[in-house]
C-alpha cells in the first residue's frame, strides 16, 4: 500500500464537482477519478492513522481498509429510502476508527470527515440505540459517572472542541426535568468535533499528525463511553 502524502487536489475537486453533479452518469464518467484521487489515499491513511491511533491513543483502536461498508471507510452511496432527498451519492469522505467488539457502528470511536473546503475530527457515540441510550441516561443521571462526563466535556471544551448534539425538546420520562444535566438527558448521541483542518493541510501528509493531537484532546469523551460497556 502507498504511503499517505495526503488528499490531493483532485480529490477535493471531485467532492466539489460531485456536489454540482449528482447523478449516476457524471459518477460513472468520474468512477475512476473518485477510485485514484480519493479511495486509494484514503486506505492508506487508514492504515497509517489506524496504527497510529493503536501506539499513541489507545491499543484497542480498531481500523480495517476494506472498501465494502464494513471497515472504515463509509460507502459514498446514500441510502435514499426513507430520504425526501434522493441525490444518490455523499458529497464527503468518512473514516471511522472504532473501539469495542462487533460492528463499527456499535462502539464510540473517532470520526474523520472530508469535504472540498477541509476535513473535520470527531469523537465518540453518533446515535445509541435503544438499550444503549438507556444505558447513557441512567449514567447521566447518576452522581459519580455524570460528574466524570461533566469534567470530560469541559476538558475537551477548554481545548477547542465543540460538543453535542441535543435531540429531545424534553427531558425523558423517568427522569426529573430539573436535573442538573438535564440538557445531557435530552441527547440520543454524544460527541465532539474539531475547527474545520484546512485543505492545505488535508492535501499533505501533515494530516496524520494534525489528526493525532486532536484524537488525544478528545479522548476523554470517548473514555466517559467506553466504560459505559463495563
Amino acid at each position: 500500500m502507498d504511503e499517505f502524502q495526503g488528499f490531493p487536489d483532485k480529490g477535493l475537486a471531485f467532492l466539489r464537482d460531485l456536489t454540482a453533479n449528482n447523478n449516476k452518469t457524471w459518477f460513472e464518467e468520474n468512477r475512476e477519478v473518485y477510485k485514484s484521487q480519493l479511495v486509494t489515499p484514503a486506505l492508506a491513511f487508514i492504515s497509517e492513522f489506524g496504527q497510529l491511533l493503536q501506539k499513541r491513543v489507545s491499543a484497542d483502536i480498531v481500523y480495517d481498509t476494506r472498501t465494502n461498508g464494513a471497515g472504515s471507510l463509509f460507502r459514498i452511496y446514500r441510502d435514499v429510502r426513507f430520504s425526501p432527498d434522493k441525490s444518490p451519492y455523499k458529497t464527503h469522505l468518512g473514516i471511522f476508527f472504532w473501539e469495542g467488539p462487533g460492528k463499527k457502528m456499535d462502539n464510540p470511536g473517532y470520526y474523520f470527515h472530508l469535504e472540498p473546503g477541509g476535513a473535520l475530527m470527531y469523537a465518540g457515540k453518533y446515535q445509541f440505540s435503544p438499550d444503549q441510550l438507556a444505558v447513557f441516561r441512567d449514567a447521566v443521571a447518576d452522581k459519580e459517572k455524570g460528574t466524570e462526563l461533566e469534567r470530560a466535556i469541559d476538558a475537551v471544551k477548554k481545548a477547542g472542541y465543540a460538543v453535542g448534539d441535543i435531540h429531545y425538546k424534553k427531558v425523558p420520562r423517568g427522569y426529573d426535568p430539573a436535573h442538573p444535566r438535564s440538557e445531557l438527558l435530552r441527547h440520543n448521541t454524544l460527541y465532539a468535533r474539531s475547527p474545520v483542518i484546512p485543505a492545505k493541510v488535508v492535501s499533505s501528509s501533515r494530516l496524520l499528525d494534525i489528526c493525532l493531537e486532536h484524537c488525544k484532546r478528545l479522548s476523554p469523551l470517548q473514555g466517559w463511553l467506553l466504560k459505559l460497556r463495563t
